[in-house]
């Protein structure tokens, strides 16, 4: 599979929760648990059950960034450390280490790099809605 969202996160189903009309299911990827909320439609056309390796997709855009503990409505909270961030003229894109030694990429304006005091070395949270994150299968 090849598509422009810079997170693709690889792991196993280890959840279903279904609905009426979405259901969400839950990935181990290195031990790190993502929550993806899809269709009930979306789930039965994948084969989605658990067992079946599946590929978490997030764009960047989808991911921010915040530092500590936080109490959010948010499911996907990855504590990790930035060992990236590319400035451009208006956003940058930080790159974190999280989830096992994956990567996950935020774009997020240059003003919230600044005023978070990011930097390479920093330990941060990519926060991410479950409304956010499709799953993918090979």
């Amino acid at each position: 599979m090849r598509i422009s969202a810079r997170n693709q996160l690889r792991g196993t189903v280890t959840a279903i929760k279904e609905g009426a009309v979405n259901g969400i299911v839950t990935i181990d990827v290195n031990g790190c648990a993502v929550s993806a909320t899809i269709s009930m439609a979306s789930i039965q056309e994948l084969g989605l059950e658990v067992g079946k390796e599946a590929i978490a997709v997030i764009k960047a855009t989808e991911v921010m960034i915040g530092l500590g503990e936080m109490q959010l409505s948010a499911r996907n909270k990855f504590a990790g450390t930035v060992t990236a961030i590319n400035r451009g003229a208006v956003n940058a894109i930080v790159t974190l280490d999280a989830c096992g030694g994956n990567t996950i990429s935020s774009t997020i304006s240059l003003a919230a790099v600044d005023e978070l005091g990011l930097e390479v070395g920093k330990e941060a949270v990519a926060v991410i809605k479950a409304t956010s994150v499709m799953v993918a299968i090979d």
